[in-house]
C-alpha cells in the first residue's frame, strides 16, 4: 500500500507556458473622433500591473464550443489560421467576445432567439451573455496584429488582437455597470489621450497600427505578428 508520504504531489501549472489569448480594441467613431476603450489593470496584477490596456485575455475551456453559431470574416479566419493549431481561430473570437463582455459589460452580440432558451445549458461563463437573448457576433471581429509575450516575464501570452466598431455593441456603450474588477478606470479616449497613459509596450504598438489602419479608411492590411526567435525580435506580415 502507498503511504500518504509516497504519493507525488500533484503538478503545478506552468505559469511561464504561453496560453492563446485574445485582446478586443474597440473603436467608437461618434463625437467627431475616433475613441478607444481602454482600462488599468490592477497594481498587484501579476502581468502589466498598473498599465493601461485593451480588454482580452487567455482562452477558457468554456470557449472551445458553444451552443450557437459563431462565424468568422473569411480573411480574419484564414489570417488566424496562419501558424496556428486547426480551428483555434474561432476559439479565439469567442474569447474576445467573452473577455470583452467580463470586463467592461459591454455585449458584442445580436438578437438570436435561441440564445436564452440555450444559456443554462452552455457553460457558466458563457450563460449570462447568452441569457440576453445574443449569439457573439464574432463575424464583426477583424484579426489585426499578433504577439508573442518573451521569455522571462511571470506570464507568456500568443495574443491575438481584434478590431470592431462600437455600433456592433448590444446596448449602451457607456454602460460599463456589468463590468468585473479586472479592469479599472475604464474610459473612452482619443488616440491623444491613449498615447498619454502609461501602457505596454505592445499596446503602443497597436495603438499605432489601428491609427494606421483608419487613416487608410479601414483598407485591408496584413495583420503583423511580433515574436521571438534566437534572442532576436521581428516581425511577420501574416
Amino acid at each position: 500500500m502507498t503511504s500518504p508520504e509516497d504519493t507525488p504531489a500533484p503538478a503545478l501549472p506552468d505559469k511561464t507556458a504561453i496560453r492563446d489569448a485574445a485582446s478586443v480594441v474597440i473603436v467608437r467613431r461618434d463625437g467627431g473622433r475616433a475613441r478607444l476603450l481602454m482600462g488599468k489593470r490592477g497594481a498587484k496584477a501579476a502581468f502589466m500591473p498598473s498599465k493601461f490596456v485593451f480588454p482580452g485575455g487567455a482562452i477558457d475551456p468554456a470557449d472551445t464550443a458553444l451552443p450557437v453559431e459563431t462565424p468568422l470574416a473569411p480573411l480574419t479566419a484564414r489570417r488566424l489560421a496562419e501558424a496556428a493549431p486547426e480551428g483555434v481561430g474561432a476559439t479565439l473570437a469567442r474569447t474576445a467576445v467573452r473577455e470583452m463582455f467580463e470586463e467592461t459589460g459591454l455585449a458584442l452580440g445580436r438578437a438570436d432567439a435561441r440564445a436564452r432558451g440555450l444559456a443554462d445549458a452552455a457553460p457558466a461563463p458563457w450563460q449570462p451573455f447568452l441569457a440576453r437573448g445574443l449569439r457573439p457576433a464574432t463575424d464583426a471581429l477583424r484579426f489585426i496584429f499578433r504577439a508573442v509575450t518573451p521569455e522571462g516575464r511571470p506570464r507568456r501570452f500568443d495574443a491575438r488582437f481584434f478590431l470592431v466598431d462600437a455600433s456592433e455593441i448590444a446596448g449602451d456603450p457607456d454602460d460599463f455597470s456589468g463590468a468585473e474588477d479586472e479592469l479599472s478606470d475604464l474610459t473612452w479616449l482619443d488616440f491623444a489621450e491613449a498615447r498619454r497613459l502609461e501602457m505596454p509596450f505592445i499596446t503602443e504598438i497597436v495603438l499605432a497600427e489601428v491609427s494606421a489602419i483608419l487613416r487608410e479608411g479601414g483598407a485591408d492590411r496584413p495583420a503583423p505578428f511580433f515574436h521571438h526567435d534566437n534572442e532576436r525580435s521581428w516581425f511577420r506580415a501574416l
